[in-house]
């Protein structure tokens, strides 16, 4: 044999990886990622603890019951009504109304009002009036009748009963945000309840037209007096105006509305002003045509050009002078024609220039007039702007009193209107709340509701008993029955191995033959007893049809359906999380049942401290498993003899050799695949009893050179979170956990009944 390669840590082979998800927190009852399986588990816990939770729901539903036999019943009256907004600018009373009323459509005052302890006297007065005659026994009770003994052994008065109604039984409710209000009242009376509740609407309808009534009368006398002061202040201020005009000599125009007047020397002065630019337009006009006469010909001015006689002048001097001209090319100088026409021009032209010189004159005299105007009007303004600036300092005295004066006419006019639409408001009752459903007499008593209270009850009693139920189950620190591994693990279950040392009865099929004999009891075959007794590693040999056997045998048939056939594991680390939870009994047992369907078997014993199988099969132990592993270069030779076969047929022991404390440091020889590899050619199947792996590192080492781990658990003393702790190492060591067996359960003590 070659020497064995160097170590290599092998993953788990792809498609046989186990799922198992990482174990992060068991305080919730739920794995990681496996919340679908936490609640059907609590559903089968429920399930089998269903007795329990039903005694606690009739529990529930009968206390309930109970509870509510010696009250009284109180009967539920409930009425509704609108409140409406109010028109706080009716008749313009808003103007007077020292109040704002905007809280009229505020619900939660209303609701305020309803509950306030002056409405709640006024109808608890009436419905004493109503009921005086009548008797409650309700009113007493017990209290009453302790106090009412009491006083007659100290010959006092017996005490007053409780009072008929009380505000505590009352409740006003606003419905959301609408204008209506729901008003409930509670009574061991049905009657007096329903009564109660009308009787409140309507005494708040009255108490709320009764308080706008007074306070519009209020309002009223108010305006009546505030009318007959501003009256005698505006006759005061009337007479102050006029006596002062009387005094200054202040006139003034009266206008339209006879509510004051424009003063006369003012409208003198804007006449004035306004002839005076009239006469300095005229001036300026006529300035601008004399100084054109002078700068100019007075042919070219517009005045003479425009003159219709003057151009009929300029005309027939113009024809006379053009005949002229004609005969002086003619005739002679003496000649009569000639005279003639010389003698027209003469006169013609005279009165062209007489006529042109008065057009200039005339000019010149209009612009004098137009000065002189102006003058006039400058002089007669200027007076007349003194008058009126003397008369203005007086006027702002009078202007004063004139505004005051308007000021309180205004005043005493709306007063005095407001004085006639308070009176007519007065007069009128309306009021804004509407009754919509008045308060029927109840049949059903509120309370005690004895529906309600049983639904109630048994959904506490099924409430506690859940809880019961559940709590004692996770109470539980340790694994109890079957499922909880695959629970708190999340790793498969391969089976569940029944108790072999507690319980001897259960260990055959006993059937009896017709005379009475048992059969099926098979006798003890070979060795592995000591002192006499069967060892339980060997009970799948020694007792074939016992009940324990079979356990073994049905978790061999779920490692064998674990995976395909090709991908079925070969090498398997049976471990623990502490000593003492049987995983040499588990391993024995199934090398047994495996060498019993005609495999090849190797067991190795790997637990180099403290071993043991080799003592169950009477085997020597002076070479083994650590002798190998010591070889710094096995040969051929060394491994010969290692394996030892064994009183069962088909099965092999490689036993651990002498117990070595550095067992941890020779399982990481680089020799040790390589042995793991020719066992493979050589074995069938391979079992490797390890250490347990929450003190010790073996079953991690040999898990990752080997196929599978499987996890043995005992009832009743592995803890969940050791055994979580383990099988999260393993995971984290990509080592497939093939499963996990539970060991030692025996189903008389199980928690649930199995």
């Amino acid at each position: 044999m070659s020497p064995p390669k160097a170590l290599t840590v092998k993953p788990a082979d792809q498609g046989l990886e186990a799922d198992f998800t990482p174990l992060v927190s068991r305080s919730s009852g739920y794995p990681d990622g496996g919340e679908e399986i936490g609640v059907l588990e609590y559903w089968r816990i429920l399930k089998r603890r269903k007795g329990t939770i039903i005694l606690a729901a009739f529990l529930g539903l009968f206390a309930a019951i109970l509870i509510g036999l010696p009250l009284t019943p109180v009967y539920r009256a409930e009425g509704t009504l609108e409140i409406q907004d109010v028109n706080n600018d009716y008749m313009h009373q808003k103007e007077v109304n020292p109040i704002d009323g905007s809280d009229d459509s505020d619900m939660q005052t209303q609701v305020v009002v309803l509950e306030s302890e002056t409405l709640f006297d006024r109808v608890a007065q009436k419905m004493d009036a109503a009921y005086k005659n009548v008797t409650f026994p309700w009113r007493k009770g017990i209290v009453w009748d302790i106090e009412a003994k009491v006083a007659q052994m100290q010959h006092l008065p017996p005490p007053d009963p409780s009072p008929l109604i009380s505000p505590a039984d009352l409740r006003v409710r606003a419905v959301g945000p609408t204008h209506v209000v729901d008003i409930t009242f509670d009574s061991p009376d049905p009657k007096l309840a329903a009564d109660t509740v009308n009787t409140l609407s309507s005494e708040y309808i009255e108490s709320n037209m009764e308080a706008r009534l007074k306070m519009t009368e209020q309002t009223g006398q108010w305006l009546s007096r505030q009318l007959h002061d501003m009256r005698a202040d505006l006759e005061h201020s009337e007479s102050a105006l006029q006596d002062y005009a009387l005094r200054t000599g202040l006139v003034y125009t009266s206008s339209a509305d006879d509510t004051g007047g424009t003063n006369v020397a003012d409208q003198k002065l804007l006449q004035l002003q306004d002839q005076l630019s009239k006469a300095q337009a005229d001036r300026e006009s006529a300035q601008s045509r004399y100084e054109i006469t002078k700068s100019v010909p007075p042919d070219t001015l517009a005045d003479v050009l425009n003159d219709s006689s003057l151009r009929g002048l300029q005309d027939k001097v113009t024809d006379l002078r053009r005949q002229q001209a004609d005969l002086i090319v003619i005739y002679t100088p003496n000649d009569d024609k000639l005279r003639r026409v010389n003698a027209q021009i003469a006169p013609v032209q005279a009165a062209l220039d007489t006529y042109r010189k008065n057009i200039l004159e005339r000019i010149h005299n209009d612009y004098e007039t137009a000065l002189r105007n102006e003058t006039l009007l400058r002089n007669d303004y200027e007076a007349q702007s003194r008058l009126v600036a003397d008369q203005a300092q007086k006027a702002v005295h009078y202007n004063l009193l004139k505004r005051e004066v308007d000021s309180n006419r205004q005043l005493y006019e709306s007063m005095l209107q407001q004085v006639k639409q308070a009176s007519v408001a007065s007069a009128l009752r309306a009021s804004n709340v509407r009754v919509l459903d008045k308060a029927d007499v109840p049949f059903l008593p509120h309370s005690p509701n004895y529906p309600l209270n049983a639904v109630i009850g048994l959904l506490t009693g099924v409430l506690a008993g859940v809880t019961l139920v559940v709590v004692r189950e996770r109470s539980r620190v340790t694994l109890q029955q079957p499922g909880e591994t695959q629970f708190w693990l999340n790793v498969p279950e391969l089976g569940v191995i029944r108790t072999v040392a507690k319980d001897r009865r259960a260990l055959y099929f006993r059937r009896k033959s017709p005379n009475g004999t048992i059969l099926g009891e098979p006798a003890v075959m070979g060795p592995g007893k000591r002192n006499g007794k069967e060892r339980v590693e060997l009970t799948t040999w020694h007792r074939k049809p016992s009940i324990a056997s079979e356990s073994f045998r049905a978790v061999l048939a779920s490692i064998l359906f674990s995976g395909q056939e090709e991908n079925a594991p070969k090498a398997l680390v049976l471990t623990s999380a502490f000593p003492g939870e049987g995983k040499t009994v588990v391993a024995c047992n199934l090398a047994i049942a495996l060498s019993e369907i005609h495999r090849k078997v190797l067991l190795i014993d790997a637990d180099l401290r403290k071993p043991r199988i080799h003592s169950l099969f009477e085997l020597p132990n002076e070479r083994g498993l650590s002798t190998f592993l010591r070889e710094p270069a096995p040969t051929s030779e060394t491994l010969e003899g290692l394996v030892q076969g064994t009183y069962i047929p088909n099965l092999f022991v490689l036993p651990s050799g002498p117990a070595t404390p550095s067992a941890a440091s020779l399982l990481h020889a680089p020799h040790l695949e390589e042995l793991l590899s020719n066992c493979r050619k050589e074995f069938d199947t391979i079992i490797i009893d390890t250490p347990p792996a929450q003190e010790m590192s073996d079953a991690r080492v040999l898990g990752s050179l080997a196929d599978a781990v499987i996890l043995v658990v005992r009832a009743g003393q592995t803890p969940r979170l050791a055994a979580a702790a383990v099988a999260q190492r393993f995971a984290e060591d990509n080592t497939r956990i093939l499963g996990a067996i539970l060991n030692d359960w025996d189903p008389r003590r199980s928690p649930r009944g199995y």
